[in-house]
């Protein structure tokens, strides 16, 4: 592992080990000249491949002929951030530090600088950190109205930091934190980036759309309805770790009570509602386009219903609204009922109180009678008995 170069007195040693450290001398002649080397060993857990969230080990050991040095250590990381590391353990051999839980983000080339008073001693050791993970935010709403078509997509970076080791993962639905859950598919990335995906639930309505980006793994919802709503978590596995990131779908949807056309002097109540719990600065707005002021009412925040008393025909919106953003909004269109249906059913109205009118005096006449009659046959059977008192005194006499 070692060459001379004569021409220059110059030593070449390569693959350096750890037990290469000493004082190595060159003499010529009466010449005499003495280079200490120090060598350090830098190492990283795992290989330096990592899934999102976990923690790397760095090992730095050091060895020299002469005491060893007490070692100051900074770390930067691939985008030359200052990383302030965690030691586990120290001594003048051995530096044991932990980095932080890594994102995506932070794949590259890191420098780990080492520093030294007495003897001086400034060395950058560089090392590669691949982290494969998801590019998606750490909790994504999605947001959909009822019937509508929606796609939920993880973007994964095995392709941008050009991943050389093959992984599998699968796609989970469940509506709530606490149910079941539901696999909706599984996949399998090879080595060679291609992907492969196949679908696991039969019962649930989706589709994998045909056409994505590299490394995207996707569902489609052709048709969305509000129990579709929950949950959706896709994970991976490499090596036997996991890591996984969460897409939060909100369905909304709105109703009429009573449905139909809104008929001139009635009422009817409208009702919009969210599928699962909304962000703490989140609530339900309902308004009328081009209305009023006094047309709009909000919701408490984290309501998952609001309901609005109507008398106006129109179009009418209702938005969730997060900081300030409609994040999502559902128009309601109330159609006011024809001219000639008015006058059907202030006619009915009309026709049905005279009605009730005249059955009211129909039961009124018709008890009068009865009660005239009842009194006549009352006299009559009175009459009947004094005749009969009389003839018996008659004949008595």
């Amino acid at each position: 592992r070692a060459d001379i170069k004569m021409q220059y007195k110059q030593l070449y040693v390569w693959n350096l080990k750890l037990s290469d450290a000493g004082i190595y001398t060159c003499e010529y002649g009466t010449h005499k000249v003495c280079t200490s080397l120090h060598i350090f060993k830098l190492t990283i857990s795992l290989d330096g491949h990592f899934l999102q969230d976990e923690v790397p080990e760095l090992i730095l050991i050091q060895n020299s002929s002469s005491p060893l040095p007490d070692l100051s250590i900074t770390l930067f990381d691939s985008n030359n951030n200052r990383v302030t590391p965690e030691i586990q353990n120290k001594s003048r051999q051995k530096y044991i530090v932990n980095l932080k839980k890594l994102e995506t983000t932070d794949s590259g080339t890191w420098v780990c600088q080492v520093h030294s008073d007495a003897p001086l001693i400034d060395q950058n050791i560089s090392f590669a950190v691949k982290v494969l993970g998801f590019q998606n935010p750490d909790l994504e709403r999605k947001y959909a109205i009822v019937d509508s078509t929606v796609i939920l997509s993880w973007h994964l970076n095995s392709q941008k930091i050009k991943w050389k080791e093959d992984f599998t993962g699968q796609l989970n639905w469940k509506q709530q934190e606490s149910a079941k859950s539901h696999e909706l598919l599984e996949f399998s990335v090879t080595a060679q980036g291609q992907l492969h995906e196949t679908k696991k639930n039969n019962n649930f309505l989706f589709e994998i759309p045909e056409s994505k980006p590299e490394g995207t793994i996707a569902v489609k919802l052709p048709k969305v309805h509000f129990n579709h709503s929950g949950q959706y978590q896709c994970q991976l596995e490499y090596q036997g770790r996991h890591t996984q990131s969460k897409i939060e779908l909100v369905v909304m949807k709105v109703s009429a009570n009573p449905a139909g056309p809104l008929s001139r002097g009635a009422n009817m109540t409208l009702t919009c509602q969210v599928s699962g719990q909304l962000a703490p600065n989140a609530y339900l707005r309902w308004e009328r386009v081009n209305g009023s002021e006094m047309d709009i009412k909000n919701s408490k925040q984290r309501e998952v219903k609001l309901e609005v008393n109507i008398s106006a025909a129109g179009l009418w919106s209702c938005h969730l609204i997060e900081d300030s953003d409609k994040k999502i909004s559902f128009q309601y269109h109330v159609e006011e009922a024809s001219v000639w249906i008015n006058y059907v059913v202030i006619g009915a109205s009309i026709g049905g109180s005279l009605l009730a009118f005249a059955l009211g005096c129909l039961c009124i006449i018709s008890g009068i009678n009865w009660q005239r009659r009842r009194l006549r046959a009352k006299r009559m059977a009175q009459a009947r008995q004094y005749l009969l008192e009389n003839k018996t005194c008659q004949c008595q006499q």
